[in-house]
């Protein structure tokens, strides 16, 4: 018999670290419980330590095995005041999803940082636990002889007994199981001391309880392992936003003749209306196994004729050419098919008799419904909407690989050979770097010199290389050392990637390795190198620009935390879309796929052939583990089905796209509407047609979607252990090219126009546009600020009356009352801000066109944005736009010295450079020192402010002094060649 697999789940809480003090003397007397499906374990309490370390381990039985990774291991920490009779108070709690689970007990110590359980709570540290499951095999209870030859001597029961005995067994399987549940809670409740710290609820533990019988007894059938706990939400809500699309599906099997005819082969032959479609030719004993999709408002006919043809052979030495004879042929009513809607079974396919003078008694399987896109046959169905089997225009689901940061650190070298040959040249301090590679990624360290004339040539760097690293690896990572001065190698060393330490904090050190240089033929030893290898799983790879990031994630699965949501979008379809491109070189046509990236998780849509209004009506779901991230939505023509003679094929066309920041979006909310869609060509921006698309952001729990929002954007290896702007900028396009190449690499493959595309890889690249744009959005931010200056300019020259008594009071009720200036201020901006909420902006998808400057550049400017790098335009053509960005230059320099200038006056104020001037102002400050003295702070701020507002009347045209004394000190501009 086959052994029964009984999982266990293993938890070891090491220690704590750096724990909030809660006993009012600044420490703690920490314990934790830990709680796993129903099961809880309590650690001993260590008193007084706010560094706790425990070093215990619990083991937890795992009930249902499907249903693992909806579970969560939760673990809380208290501060133990039983002594006192007190109740114990929080420490900070831990929950870790149950997808990143270890299997090998061999995991590594990881310190996950302790969470708030409200937004009040105080709480800092971090505890160090160690989990993974562990497997025993059990073999199954054998029944004793007796009952072994009863059961083996009864007959077995009928069927009609079987499925009423069905129920009773479901019914007491469910008792059992729920008896077990509650046997384990009584085992597993904490001691009578600990009953004040935090015990849950009588009815809260039934109610959690009862939902694992059910959740037992109703198994979730077709989903996976790694679906979150709302899985029941996402099956019910299935292509509820978007329309269903009828499609008569027909599911040819096989076919059987009365009188076989050997080495004969047999295809069957769909027609409906101006459809004609064959299967693949198969011999009798073969089957066809095919599954036809034709959408039902593009048939034309009432009927379906089905007909089996057999290919012979015209002669034996024409091998080629064949000739069909008709079997027969089976017609259908499309009134009378039935229709079926998932999760109805599938139509099981029956025999049916062909009708045919020449041979009859030849029989068909064959299956016939109606259904809709829904439908499990649809996605592997012939589609008479895409095309047929056309594998470039089908919908697929594609993931971007997992990216690692590599992080080499150099640290020196011993024994190195230098120019000891007869016919090298020897110099006599040579300078050394040491040049890393992985796949296409080069990068190099600075130049160390080397004493030659020493008998220890050891050169030192101590810096580190960080590459973007994808599994499935590389297979080696080279590191060579190169001699500048004779240009040549001293030798290398090949690291296996697969064997490089990984870390998820900064927490574990990281071993150094020696590895030897391997040399040339004549010096096959040259020395060794001293480095340290390891993959930092606690960053998170950007492969997108920051602004527009979907994923922030951190590598590592043991920091992988549970989804906060869950965001449906509905493609449903497209309007006036303009023809792309021509077909039979006669009328345009096009050819229309969306393509939607969140996360790793790419998808793209069936390919619509030769429509302007194509309609996808497909739905898609990702998880939300961040509600501040981007989802991308492109649509594109596709050029990449159609193979040039050469067997080349082109690159897929833009047609637009939509970007949608989920932070935006209400929660349980559904958005459904139709968007533009406009492309940037060298011709100027061209509105391409419509999209219509919906979307629903689905919030699991508010509480985690609040402190989502006070959480850092990345995970903490990047605060830590910061990488600095143009590193990252740097390691973020390495990533963009990883992933457009393994993209690339998938069947049928997502062209690398349309990765590049989603991923916004030109980004950096200079445009007259882009620059246009972030200027005029400065402008527009710093426009409030500028209001604001002209109308306390208003105010002090008395332009309203009024409103300038009215400031004048407002000043003397802050110096008089200090005290309620916060208050005022915080009062006055949640009235604001909510009644602003009544006259809030709809969520836009469309790209701006005005936001984008479109409009507001010329032919030129556009070329110069679609040139490549290195330009590909005529020296005189690029002559005019380096004098542009010359004359743009310049200014921006103007503007740089000036705000040096102001810096440099400052800084000459206090260093004596100009001793009249600094010596006036060491007066000034003296006497405002008496001055403010005797003289009261409320006074001096109310006087202030009543010069500051005095009538125009009273006040010069000139320049106050303050100004004028300030334009007069000196700065180095005066001594720049």
């Amino acid at each position: 018999m086959a052994d029964i697999s009984n999982r266990k789940l293993i938890v070891e809480v090491c220690n704590a670290k750096n724990l909030m003090p809660k006993d009012g003397q600044g420490t703690a007397s920490t314990y934790a419980i830990v709680d796993f499906d129903g099961q809880r374990r309590r650690t001993k309490t260590i008193f007084r330590d706010l560094n706790p370390r425990w070093d215990e381990k619990f083991e937890f039985s795992v009930l249902d095995a499907e249903s693992l990774a909806a579970e969560t291991l939760e673990l809380n920490l208290y501060n133990d005041k039983k002594s006192t009779g007190k109740r114990s108070t929080f420490l900070g709690k831990v929950k870790i999803n149950g997808t990143s689970f270890s299997i090998s007990e061999t995991t590594d110590l990881v310190y996950y940082p302790l969470e708030k359980r409200s937004v009040f709570s105080q709480i800092k540290g971090e505890i160090g636990l160690k989990v993974w499951l562990e497997e025993d095999k059990i073999p199954p209870p054998q029944p004793p002889p007796e009952e072994q030859k009863s059961s083996e001597a009864a007959p077995p029961p009928p069927p009609a007994a079987a499925e009423e005995k069905q129920p009773e067994k479901e019914e007491n399987r469910a008792n059992e199981e729920k008896k077990e549940v509650e046997k384990s809670g009584e085992e597993n409740k904490p001691p009578e001391d600990s009953k004040t710290e935090e015990p849950p609820a009588p009815a809260v533990v039934q109610a959690e309880e009862e939902k694992a019988v059910v959740a037992r007894k109703s198994p979730n059938l077709g989903s996976s392992e790694s679906e979150p706990r709302y899985h029941d939400r996402r099956r019910r809500s299935a292509y509820d936003l978007v329309d269903r699309m009828l499609f008569l599906f027909v599911r040819v099997v096989k076919f059987k003749q009365s009188k076989p005819e050997p080495d004969s082969l047999a295809h069957a032959k769909l027609v409906i209306g101006t459809h004609s479609i064959k299967t693949k030719s198969k011999a009798e004993n073969k089957e066809w196994d095919q599954v036809f999709a034709f959408e039902k408002e593009g048939l034309n006919s009432a009927s379906l004729e089905v007909s089996v043809w057999i290919d012979k052979k015209k002669g034996a030495t024409d091998n080629n050419s064949t000739e069909s004879s008709n079997l027969g042929n089976v017609t259908f009513d499309l009134t009378e098919v039935p229709k079926r809607v998932p999760p109805d079974s599938p139509l099981a396919p029956q025999w049916y008799t062909l009708d045919g003078k020449d041979s009859p008694g030849n029989d068909v399987m064959l299956a016939v419904w109606i259904g809709t896109q829904a439908d499990e046959a649809f996605q592997e169905a012939w589609q008479s909407d895409s095309g047929g089997f056309i594998p470039e225009t089908r919908a697929k689901v594609y993931l971007s690989p997992k990216l690692w940061y590599l992080r080499l650190t150099v640290i020196q070298t011993q024994d190195l050979q230098l120019g000891s040959g007869a016919t090298e040249p020897k110099f006599k301090n040579p300078e050394l770097y040491v040049r890393a590679q992985l796949g296409a990624q080069l990068f190099k360290t600075s130049r160390a010199m080397v004493d030659s004339s020493s008998f220890s040539s050891n050169p030192t760097w101590n810096e580190d290389l960080i590459f973007v690293a994808a599994e499935p690896f590389e297979p080696f990572l080279v590191v060579t050392v190169e001699d500048v001065t004779n240009g040549r190698s001293l030798g290398h060393a090949k690291i296996h990637v697969t064997s490089v330490d990984r870390r998820t904090d900064d927490t574990s050190e990281v071993r150094s390795r020696w590895f030897n240089l391997v040399g040339d033929e004549d010096k096959p030893y040259g020395g060794r190198i001293h480095v340290r290898v390891c993959l930092e799983g606690g960053y998170h790879v950007l492969d997108e620009a920051a602004h527009v990031t979907s994923d922030v994630r951190a590598t590592a699965k043991q920091l992988a935390k549970a989804p906060i949501g869950l965001l449906e979008v509905g493609i449903r379809g497209a309007t006036n879309l303009l023809p792309v491109k021509t077909k039979d070189g006669t009328r345009g046509t096009t050819d229309a796929y969306v393509v939607a990236k969140y996360g790793p998780k790419w998808v793209r849509t069936r390919t619509i052939l030769d429509r302007f209004n194509p309609q996808w009506n497909e739905q898609y779901t990702w998880d939300v583990y961040d509600p501040c991230t981007v989802l991308t939505i492109g649509v594109f023509d596709n050029v990449r089905y159609k193979h040039d003679e050469a067997g080349k094929q082109g690159k897929d066309a833009r047609i637009g796209k939509l970007r949608v920041r989920l932070s935006t979006l209400d929660a349980n909310r559904v958005y459904m509407d139709s968007y533009s869609l406009t492309v940037l060509l060298p011709s100027g921006a061209k509105k391409m047609g419509e999209i219509e698309i919906a979307l629903r952001f689905t919030c699991s729990s508010w509480l985690s979607l609040i402190q989502a929002y006070a959480s850092p954007m990345l995970p903490r290896m990047h605060y830590v252990y910061p990488l600095g702007l143009a590193q990252q900028d740097i390691l973020r396009h390495a990533a963009m090219r990883i992933v457009t190449a393994r993209l690339a690499r998938s069947e049928p493959a997502l062209g690398h126009e349309v990765v590049q595309f989603m991923l916004d890889s030109d980004t950096h690249v200079w445009s007259m546009r882009r620059s246009k744009s972030n200027w005029f959005r400065i402008v527009s931010c710093l426009s409030k600020a500028a209001a604001f200056a002209k109308w306390l300019d208003e105010i002090r020259g008395w332009v309203h009356p009024p409103i300038t008594v009215m400031v004048h009071v407002l000043l003397t009720a802050i110096v008089f009352f200090p005290h309620l200036v916060l208050s005022t201020m915080f009062m006055y901006a949640f009235l604001i801000i909510g009644l602003r909420f009544r006259h809030r902006q709809w969520v836009s998808l469309h790209m701006d066109s005005r936001l984008s400057y479109i409009d507001a550049v010329g032919p030129d400017e556009l070329d110069e944005e679609f040139d490549g790098f290195p330009s590909t335009r005529s020296p005189d053509q690029v002559r005019i736009r380096y004098d542009r960005l010359r004359a743009l230059a310049g200014r921006a320099q103007m503007l740089l010295g000036d705000v040096a200038a102001q810096g440099e006056r400052l800084e000459a104020l206090f260093n004596w450079k100009d001793p009249r001037a600094t010596g006036i102002f060491v007066v000034v400050c003296l006497l405002a020192s008496l001055v403010f003295y005797v003289v009261p702070f409320k006074a001096f701020v109310l006087g202030s402010g009543f010069y500051y507002l005095r009538h125009p009347r009273f006040r010069d045209d000139m320049p106050p002094v303050t100004i004028n004394f300030f334009r007069r000190l000196p700065s180095s501009s005066h001594q720049i060649l």
